[in-house]
């Protein structure tokens, strides 16, 4: 186990097939770096919750986590639930640094990547 660790965060549904493209995203970021491990996290009605995975990846030793919100905007979880969760993580792991960045769809690149898809939709037409 690396001493880094990258989570995707991601909401969860009941409806198991729909984490397949987040599971496909941990799987390809993951080949792109392959000294750090790279996880996915659910803030609800999947496994692993978060606090579950940050508790699995600090028993391996892992003493740094960036956290990246796999959600299109910034609402109310990650403005609120989800700094909820790190302040109690950070609590009960006093030891690991969390870093946390806006959601992916806040990033020029992942908006441009979007937009690209739907000309691209259009253009089959």
């Amino acid at each position: 186990m690396t001493q880094s660790a990258l989570i995707l965060f991601a909401h969860g549904a009941r409806n198991a097939s729909w984490a397949a493209p987040f599971e496909r995203l941990r799987a390809l970021t993951q080949i792109r770096m392959p000294g750090v491990t790279v996880s996915l996290a659910y803030l609800e009605l999947m496994t692993p919750r978060l606090p579950e995975m940050v508790a699995e990846l600090a028993a391996a030793g892992v003493k740094k986590m960036t956290v990246v919100p796999v959600f299109l905007g910034q609402g109310g979880h990650l403005l609120r639930d989800l700094p909820r969760m790190l302040g109690q993580l950070q609590t009960a792991f006093p030891d690991v640094q969390f870093d946390v960045v806006p959601a992916a769809g806040e990033a020029a690149s992942v908006l441009n990547a979007i937009a690209d898809y739907c000309v691209a939709a259009v253009a089959k037409m």
